[in-house]
């Protein structure tokens, strides 16, 4: 199942989205600049073999609902969301202000 919800961060709106799978959920909130999400993102990847991409991403872990993402603190950023003062241990709300 796929579940879909916008969502009022200050004045600007993101998108939460949830993917149940098998023994897994996959959590993300976005917008057009970029997104943070759950582990299963690979940030070594998108910094490594996808760097011309410039995508602006945040990992955290241990989330397990759209809430818990915008308050984890994250584990990793790509070098992109660097560039837009988003760094490891930022709370995932702070670090969607910092895309908009």
């Amino acid at each position: 199942m796929i579940y879909m919800q916008p969502l009022r961060i200050g004045e600007h709106t993101f998108i939460g989205v949830e993917v149940k799978l098998p023994k897994t959920t996959l959590i993300s909130v976005s917008n057009d600049k970029g997104y943070i999400m759950c582990g299963a993102l690979d940030v070594d990847l998108l910094n490594r073999k996808l760097k011309d991409r410039r995508i602006v991403a945040g990992r955290a872990v241990g989330v397990r609902s759209i809430d818990d993402l915008l308050e984890a603190p994250l584990e990793s950023v790509t070098e992109e969301a660097e560039q837009y003062g988003i760094h490891k241990g930022m709370i995932g709300r702070d670090a969607l202000l910092k895309m908009v």
